[in-house]
Protein backbone atom coordinates (compact mmCIF):
# COMPACT_ATOMS: atom_id res chain seq x y z
CA UNK A 1 0.00 0.00 0.00
CA UNK A 2 2.97 2.32 0.73
CA UNK A 3 3.19 3.85 -3.19
CA UNK A 4 -0.75 4.13 -3.12
CA UNK A 5 0.15 7.22 -0.41
CA UNK A 6 -0.73 10.54 -0.91
CA UNK A 7 0.32 13.53 0.96
CA UNK A 8 -1.27 16.42 2.20
CA UNK A 9 1.04 19.00 -0.30
CA UNK A 10 -1.13 17.04 -3.58
CA UNK A 11 -4.32 17.55 -2.69
CA UNK A 12 -4.40 19.41 -6.07
CA UNK A 13 -3.53 16.74 -8.33
CA UNK A 14 -6.88 15.06 -7.86
CA UNK A 15 -9.92 14.93 -9.32
CA UNK A 16 -12.10 14.91 -6.08
CA UNK A 17 -11.70 14.20 -2.26
CA UNK A 18 -13.24 11.12 -0.63
CA UNK A 19 -14.05 11.28 3.28
CA UNK A 20 -14.81 7.98 4.33
CA UNK A 21 -15.37 8.46 7.51
CA UNK A 22 -18.77 9.10 9.55
CA UNK A 23 -21.49 11.46 8.94
CA UNK A 24 -21.09 12.58 12.52
CA UNK A 25 -17.22 12.72 11.92
CA UNK A 26 -17.56 14.63 8.54
CA UNK A 27 -20.35 16.94 9.97
CA UNK A 28 -17.59 18.59 12.48
CA UNK A 29 -15.23 19.23 10.26
CA UNK A 30 -14.10 17.71 6.81
CA UNK A 31 -11.32 19.14 4.11
CA UNK A 32 -12.93 21.76 1.84
CA UNK A 33 -14.53 20.22 -1.01
CA UNK A 34 -14.47 16.85 0.32
CA UNK A 35 -17.36 14.51 -0.18
CA UNK A 36 -19.10 11.94 2.20
CA UNK A 37 -18.65 8.49 1.45
CA UNK A 38 -19.12 6.68 5.01
CA UNK A 39 -18.00 3.15 4.68
CA UNK A 40 -19.03 2.93 8.49
CA UNK A 41 -22.23 4.81 9.94
CA UNK A 42 -22.71 6.35 12.96
CA UNK A 43 -24.02 3.76 14.40
CA UNK A 44 -22.37 0.92 12.99
CA UNK A 45 -18.91 2.87 13.91
CA UNK A 46 -20.48 2.25 17.65
CA UNK A 47 -21.14 -1.31 17.08
CA UNK A 48 -17.19 -2.33 15.90
CA UNK A 49 -15.99 -0.07 18.58
CA UNK A 50 -18.35 -1.46 21.01
CA UNK A 51 -17.28 -4.95 20.33
CA UNK A 52 -13.56 -4.41 20.21
CA UNK A 53 -13.42 -3.35 24.05
CA UNK A 54 -16.06 -6.04 24.75
CA UNK A 55 -15.77 -9.24 22.70
CA UNK A 56 -12.51 -8.92 21.08
CA UNK A 57 -10.06 -6.88 18.26
CA UNK A 58 -10.82 -9.80 15.72
CA UNK A 59 -14.40 -10.13 16.05
CA UNK A 60 -14.33 -6.04 15.88
CA UNK A 61 -12.36 -6.28 12.39
CA UNK A 62 -14.20 -9.77 10.54
CA UNK A 63 -17.88 -7.70 11.52
CA UNK A 64 -16.78 -4.32 10.42
CA UNK A 65 -14.62 -5.71 7.57
CA UNK A 66 -18.13 -6.71 6.64
CA UNK A 67 -20.13 -3.65 6.61
CA UNK A 68 -17.04 -1.44 4.84
CA UNK A 69 -17.80 -4.27 1.74
CA UNK A 70 -21.55 -3.72 1.80
CA UNK A 71 -21.03 0.14 2.18
CA UNK A 72 -18.42 0.30 -0.31
CA UNK A 73 -20.64 -1.83 -3.16
CA UNK A 74 -23.23 0.84 -2.02
CA UNK A 75 -21.29 3.50 -3.43
CA UNK A 76 -19.99 2.00 -6.29
CA UNK A 77 -23.49 1.31 -7.12
CA UNK A 78 -24.89 5.10 -6.54
CA UNK A 79 -22.29 7.59 -5.57
CA UNK A 80 -19.08 6.52 -8.05
CA UNK A 81 -21.76 4.87 -10.84
CA UNK A 82 -21.17 7.31 -13.50
CA UNK A 83 -17.42 7.93 -12.57
CA UNK A 84 -15.10 7.93 -15.33
CA UNK A 85 -12.31 5.67 -16.11
CA UNK A 86 -9.12 7.72 -15.57
CA UNK A 87 -10.66 9.16 -12.53
CA UNK A 88 -8.05 9.99 -9.47
CA UNK A 89 -10.11 10.15 -6.01
CA UNK A 90 -7.89 10.82 -3.16
CA UNK A 91 -9.64 9.05 -0.08
CA UNK A 92 -9.30 10.05 3.81
CA UNK A 93 -10.18 8.86 6.82
CA UNK A 94 -9.57 9.50 10.62
CA UNK A 95 -5.73 8.79 10.43
CA UNK A 96 -5.12 7.01 7.11
CA UNK A 97 -6.31 3.16 8.74
CA UNK A 98 -8.06 0.51 7.84
CA UNK A 99 -11.40 2.61 6.31
CA UNK A 100 -9.56 5.13 3.80
CA UNK A 101 -7.02 1.76 2.67
CA UNK A 102 -10.24 -0.90 2.17
CA UNK A 103 -11.65 2.04 -0.07
CA UNK A 104 -8.42 3.06 -1.90
CA UNK A 105 -7.60 -0.65 -2.41
CA UNK A 106 -11.31 -1.85 -3.85
CA UNK A 107 -10.90 1.43 -6.40
CA UNK A 108 -7.53 0.54 -7.40
CA UNK A 109 -8.39 -3.01 -8.35
CA UNK A 110 -11.63 -1.66 -10.45
CA UNK A 111 -8.89 0.51 -12.19
CA UNK A 112 -9.36 4.21 -10.69
CA UNK A 113 -5.81 5.86 -10.06
CA UNK A 114 -7.14 5.99 -6.14
CA UNK A 115 -4.95 7.19 -3.16
CA UNK A 116 -4.94 7.50 0.26
CA UNK A 117 -4.23 10.60 2.17
CA UNK A 118 -1.28 9.64 4.09
CA UNK A 119 -2.03 10.29 8.31
CA UNK A 120 -5.88 10.96 7.21
CA UNK A 121 -7.60 13.97 8.90
CA UNK A 122 -4.85 14.11 11.28
CA UNK A 123 -2.72 15.46 9.13
CA UNK A 124 -4.95 18.00 7.36
CA UNK A 125 -6.42 19.19 11.38
CA UNK A 126 -2.88 19.32 12.48
CA UNK A 127 -1.60 21.43 9.05
CA UNK A 128 -4.74 23.77 9.77
CA UNK A 129 -3.29 24.59 13.16
CA UNK A 130 0.07 25.22 12.04
CA UNK A 131 -1.17 27.42 9.61
CA UNK A 132 -3.15 29.35 12.08
CA UNK A 133 0.20 29.80 14.43
CA UNK A 134 1.66 31.81 11.36
CA UNK A 135 -0.56 33.28 8.28
CA UNK A 136 -2.45 35.71 10.53
CA UNK A 137 0.21 37.87 11.36
CA UNK A 138 1.00 38.01 7.59
CA UNK A 139 -1.57 40.33 6.71
CA UNK A 140 -2.24 44.19 8.08
CA UNK A 141 -5.03 44.87 9.81
CA UNK A 142 -7.62 48.17 10.17
CA UNK A 143 -9.62 47.22 13.72
CA UNK A 144 -13.17 48.71 13.58
CA UNK A 145 -13.49 49.57 17.26
CA UNK A 146 -16.38 51.23 18.72
CA UNK A 147 -19.39 50.86 21.29
CA UNK A 148 -22.61 48.26 20.74
CA UNK A 149 -25.14 49.64 18.49
CA UNK A 150 -22.59 51.90 16.40
CA UNK A 151 -23.03 49.12 13.62
CA UNK A 152 -19.42 47.86 13.10
CA UNK A 153 -20.51 44.93 11.25
CA UNK A 154 -22.73 46.50 9.22
CA UNK A 155 -19.93 48.96 8.05
CA UNK A 156 -17.68 45.79 7.91
CA UNK A 157 -19.96 44.54 5.52
CA UNK A 158 -20.22 47.91 3.59
CA UNK A 159 -16.44 48.17 2.71
CA UNK A 160 -16.48 44.73 1.09
CA UNK A 161 -18.77 46.28 -1.08
CA UNK A 162 -17.11 49.21 -1.47
CA UNK A 163 -13.98 47.14 -2.67
CA UNK A 164 -12.40 46.71 0.60
CA UNK A 165 -10.85 43.76 1.53
CA UNK A 166 -12.24 42.66 5.06
CA UNK A 167 -12.17 39.79 7.61
CA UNK A 168 -15.89 38.88 8.36
CA UNK A 169 -15.05 37.04 11.72
CA UNK A 170 -19.13 36.50 13.46
CA UNK A 171 -19.89 35.51 9.97
CA UNK A 172 -17.72 32.76 10.09
CA UNK A 173 -18.44 31.68 13.81
CA UNK A 174 -22.37 32.56 12.86
CA UNK A 175 -22.84 34.33 15.83
CA UNK A 176 -22.87 38.54 16.52
CA UNK A 177 -19.99 38.16 19.52
CA UNK A 178 -21.95 39.36 22.09
CA UNK A 179 -24.52 38.42 24.65
CA UNK A 180 -27.63 38.47 22.93
CA UNK A 181 -25.02 37.74 19.63
CA UNK A 182 -26.73 33.94 19.06
CA UNK A 183 -28.70 33.69 16.04
CA UNK A 184 -31.80 32.64 16.40
CA UNK A 185 -32.43 28.72 14.74
CA UNK A 186 -28.99 28.89 13.22
CA UNK A 187 -26.62 27.00 15.94
CA UNK A 188 -22.38 27.89 15.58
CA UNK A 189 -20.19 25.63 13.63
CA UNK A 190 -17.16 23.06 15.63
CA UNK A 191 -14.59 25.22 17.03
CA UNK A 192 -12.61 22.55 13.74
CA UNK A 193 -14.96 23.53 10.72
CA UNK A 194 -14.44 27.63 11.65
CA UNK A 195 -10.75 27.02 11.75
CA UNK A 196 -10.85 25.20 8.77
CA UNK A 197 -13.54 28.04 7.14
CA UNK A 198 -10.87 30.80 8.36
CA UNK A 199 -7.52 28.98 7.01
CA UNK A 200 -10.24 29.47 3.83
CA UNK A 201 -10.65 32.78 4.01
CA UNK A 202 -7.11 33.93 5.10
CA UNK A 203 -5.62 32.11 2.22
CA UNK A 204 -8.10 33.93 -0.13
CA UNK A 205 -6.62 37.21 1.15
CA UNK A 206 -4.37 39.94 -1.16
CA UNK A 207 -0.75 40.55 1.68
CA UNK A 208 0.07 43.36 -0.30
CA UNK A 209 -3.97 44.95 0.66
CA UNK A 210 -4.98 45.76 4.21
CA UNK A 211 -7.78 43.81 5.88
CA UNK A 212 -10.29 45.43 7.47
CA UNK A 213 -11.49 43.17 10.54
CA UNK A 214 -13.85 43.48 13.50
CA UNK A 215 -12.57 44.29 17.31
CA UNK A 216 -13.74 40.43 18.98
CA UNK A 217 -13.18 39.20 22.15
CA UNK A 218 -10.63 36.23 22.43
CA UNK A 219 -14.34 34.38 21.86
CA UNK A 220 -16.95 34.39 19.41
CA UNK A 221 -19.74 32.65 21.44
CA UNK A 222 -18.37 29.19 21.69
CA UNK A 223 -15.72 29.60 19.24
CA UNK A 224 -11.91 30.39 20.13
CA UNK A 225 -9.79 32.61 18.14
CA UNK A 226 -6.59 31.89 16.90
CA UNK A 227 -4.09 33.52 19.64
CA UNK A 228 -2.11 35.00 16.63
CA UNK A 229 -4.53 36.46 15.03
CA UNK A 230 -5.81 38.42 18.01
CA UNK A 231 -2.56 39.40 18.93
CA UNK A 232 -1.94 40.73 15.49
CA UNK A 233 -5.18 42.45 14.87
CA UNK A 234 -4.89 43.66 18.40
CA UNK A 235 -1.82 45.96 17.11
CA UNK A 236 -3.60 47.28 14.25
CA UNK A 237 -4.45 50.40 13.13
CA UNK A 238 -7.75 51.85 14.57
CA UNK A 239 -11.23 53.04 13.18
CA UNK A 240 -13.39 54.04 16.42
CA UNK A 241 -17.20 53.58 14.65
CA UNK A 242 -19.06 56.26 16.26
CA UNK A 243 -23.08 56.91 16.25
CA UNK A 244 -25.61 58.58 17.82
CA UNK A 245 -27.23 57.31 21.12
CA UNK A 246 -30.55 57.25 19.47
CA UNK A 247 -29.15 55.57 16.32
CA UNK A 248 -27.83 53.10 18.44
CA UNK A 249 -31.06 52.25 20.17
CA UNK A 250 -33.02 51.83 16.76
CA UNK A 251 -29.73 49.92 15.50
CA UNK A 252 -30.48 47.60 18.38
CA UNK A 253 -33.98 47.52 17.91
CA UNK A 254 -33.49 46.12 13.99
CA UNK A 255 -30.65 43.63 14.90
CA UNK A 256 -31.83 42.57 18.23
CA UNK A 257 -35.72 43.49 18.12
CA UNK A 258 -36.58 39.66 17.77
CA UNK A 259 -35.10 38.22 20.67
CA UNK A 260 -38.82 39.93 22.48
CA UNK A 261 -40.39 37.20 20.27
CA UNK A 262 -38.19 34.33 22.38
CA UNK A 263 -38.45 36.07 25.64
CA UNK A 264 -37.40 32.71 27.70
CA UNK A 265 -34.08 32.53 25.79
CA UNK A 266 -33.93 36.62 26.23
CA UNK A 267 -34.46 36.37 29.96
CA UNK A 268 -31.90 32.89 30.70
CA UNK A 269 -29.16 35.34 28.54
CA UNK A 270 -29.44 38.31 30.54
CA UNK A 271 -29.55 35.93 33.69
CA UNK A 272 -26.01 35.83 33.03
CA UNK A 273 -24.78 39.25 33.81
CA UNK A 274 -25.79 38.20 37.41
CA UNK A 275 -22.17 39.08 38.90
CA UNK A 276 -21.46 41.76 37.23
CA UNK A 277 -24.66 43.54 37.72
CA UNK A 278 -27.08 43.29 40.74
CA UNK A 279 -29.82 40.49 41.10
CA UNK A 280 -32.39 43.12 41.13
CA UNK A 281 -31.08 45.28 37.76
CA UNK A 282 -31.17 41.82 35.74
CA UNK A 283 -34.70 41.60 37.72
CA UNK A 284 -35.42 44.76 36.48
CA UNK A 285 -34.32 44.28 33.02
CA UNK A 286 -35.96 40.89 32.71
CA UNK A 287 -39.23 42.39 33.64
CA UNK A 288 -38.94 45.41 30.79
CA UNK A 289 -39.12 42.08 28.70
CA UNK A 290 -42.30 41.21 29.47
CA UNK A 291 -43.18 44.77 29.67
CA UNK A 292 -41.91 44.84 25.86
CA UNK A 293 -40.28 48.66 26.93
CA UNK A 294 -37.62 47.60 24.19
CA UNK A 295 -36.25 51.03 23.87
CA UNK A 296 -35.64 51.45 27.26
CA UNK A 297 -34.35 47.39 27.86
CA UNK A 298 -31.75 48.89 25.26
CA UNK A 299 -31.07 52.16 26.24
CA UNK A 300 -30.33 50.79 29.74
CA UNK A 301 -28.08 47.85 28.38
CA UNK A 302 -26.14 50.72 26.66
CA UNK A 303 -25.69 52.98 29.29
CA UNK A 304 -25.26 50.36 31.96
CA UNK A 305 -23.93 47.57 30.88
CA UNK A 306 -22.12 48.04 27.19
CA UNK A 307 -20.82 51.14 27.28
CA UNK A 308 -18.71 50.99 30.94
CA UNK A 309 -17.79 47.52 29.60
CA UNK A 310 -16.39 49.28 26.62
CA UNK A 311 -14.23 51.96 28.69
CA UNK A 312 -13.00 48.83 31.06
CA UNK A 313 -11.89 46.91 28.02
CA UNK A 314 -10.94 48.56 24.78
CA UNK A 315 -7.87 50.83 25.57
CA UNK A 316 -6.05 47.79 27.44
CA UNK A 317 -6.13 45.66 23.84
CA UNK A 318 -5.63 47.72 21.13
CA UNK A 319 -2.28 49.46 21.39
CA UNK A 320 -3.25 52.33 18.19
CA UNK A 321 -6.55 53.12 19.88
CA UNK A 322 -4.69 56.31 21.01
CA UNK A 323 -4.34 57.25 17.47
CA UNK A 324 -7.68 55.90 15.92
CA UNK A 325 -9.70 57.32 12.99
CA UNK A 326 -13.14 58.47 14.28
CA UNK A 327 -15.20 57.97 12.06
CA UNK A 328 -19.24 59.21 12.54
CA UNK A 329 -21.83 56.41 11.20
CA UNK A 330 -25.14 56.40 10.83
CA UNK A 331 -26.33 52.68 10.81
CA UNK A 332 -29.55 52.50 10.54
CA UNK A 333 -29.29 54.48 6.76
CA UNK A 334 -29.60 53.23 3.59
CA UNK A 335 -26.36 54.88 2.18
CA UNK A 336 -23.54 52.85 4.07
CA UNK A 337 -21.54 51.92 0.78
CA UNK A 338 -21.44 55.58 0.59
CA UNK A 339 -20.39 56.14 3.66
CA UNK A 340 -18.02 53.12 3.64
CA UNK A 341 -16.33 54.82 0.48
CA UNK A 342 -15.99 58.19 2.86
CA UNK A 343 -13.76 56.07 5.37
CA UNK A 344 -11.71 54.63 2.71
CA UNK A 345 -11.34 58.34 1.34
CA UNK A 346 -10.35 59.71 4.26
CA UNK A 347 -7.86 56.46 5.56
CA UNK A 348 -5.98 57.52 2.15
CA UNK A 349 -2.87 55.82 1.96
CA UNK A 350 -3.24 53.73 4.86
CA UNK A 351 -6.04 51.82 2.93
CA UNK A 352 -4.56 51.96 -0.61
CA UNK A 353 -5.11 49.45 -3.27
CA UNK A 354 -8.80 48.72 -1.52
CA UNK A 355 -9.77 47.63 -5.56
Amino acid sequence: MKNLLANLDRLADFDEIVDVRTPLEFAEDHIPGAINAPVLSNEERVIVGTMYKQVSPFEATRVGAAMVARNIANHLDTTFAGRPRNWRPLIYCWRGGKRSGSMTTWFNLIGWQARQLEGGYKTYRRATLDTLGALPAQFGYIVLVGHTGSGKTRLLQALRQAGAQVLDLEALARHRGSLLGALPGEPQPSQKSFDSALVGVLRGLDRARPVFVEAESRRIGAITLPESLIATFHQGACVEVEAHHDDRIAFLLQDYGHLFEAPAFFKEQLAKLVGLHSRERVTHWQRLIDERARAELFAELIDLHYDPAYARSSGAHFSQLGHATHFMFRPNDADSVEQARALIARLGETAIALT
